[in-house]
């Protein structure tokens, strides 16, 4: 049982709805617009943070996956 299941909250700041996803902090740091502290070795985001996370992060994502394929 992790600590999703757990009920950790948003690690967003100002945010206080139960996380959905985690993702580690180096991840997080690749979307600007999120304010996170990316110190953390994993961030706890919601489910409509995490969207707004995939969206930001869809391109870098991509090429990232283009370097392995």
């Amino acid at each position: 049982m992790g600590r999703v299941d757990k009920g950790v909250k948003c690690s967003v700041s100002g945010c206080e709805n139960p996380a959905e996803r985690s993702i580690s902090g180096s991840k997080a740091s690749m979307a600007s617009d999120l304010q996170v502290n990316t110190s953390d070795k994993r961030v706890y985001l919601c489910r409509p943070h995490y969207k707004e996370w995939k969206k930001a992060t869809k391109e870098d994502r991509e090429n990232e996956r283009a370097r392995w394929g």
